[in-house]
């Protein structure tokens, strides 16, 4: 059998809508835009509670992408809690420059962590297994 058509694979990412969750406009911006480009659905959100509204408004997140530290009433990994426990389908990729990951796979599935800092590649890349829509 042949190998998915690169149009093809881009139609599966398609399907993948993430939320991503990054106080910092640049790299929320640079990163949605990416994404975007690698032919994903992207919704932003600055903080937990603009995420928490998305989810208000949508049931069809399938990935949220966010920040380990956020200003407000949750951080990032309060965030994944959250949904953990009010989406528990949605999947959860969670980023930080910091050492401070080790209490968090309590609320994240295996390979749920990327350091930064990353290449956006590398972010499709996890998403794509994340969601079983990987290129083959």
């Amino acid at each position: 059998m042949a190998d998915t058509d690169p149009s093809e694979a881009n139609n599966v990412s398609r399907q993948v809508t993430i939320l991503v969750v990054e106080d910092e406009i640049l790299v929320r911006s640079t990163t949605s835009e990416s994404l975007r480009d690698l032919g994903f659905t992207v919704i932003e959100a600055a903080d937990a509670e603009e995420a928490m509204a998305v989810f208000a408004g949508r049931q069809n997140i399938d990935v949220v992408f966010t920040d380990w530290r956020m200003p407000g009433s949750m951080n990032g990994l309060e965030l994944a809690r959250w949904v953990s426990e009010h989406q528990p389908t949605v999947k959860i990729l969670l980023t930080s420059g910091n050492n401070e990951f080790t209490n968090a796979t309590t609320y994240l599935a295996k390979d749920a962590f990327l350091r930064k800092p990353y290449s956006l590649e590398a972010v499709a890349e996890r998403i794509r297994a994340m969601t079983g829509s990987a290129r083959r």
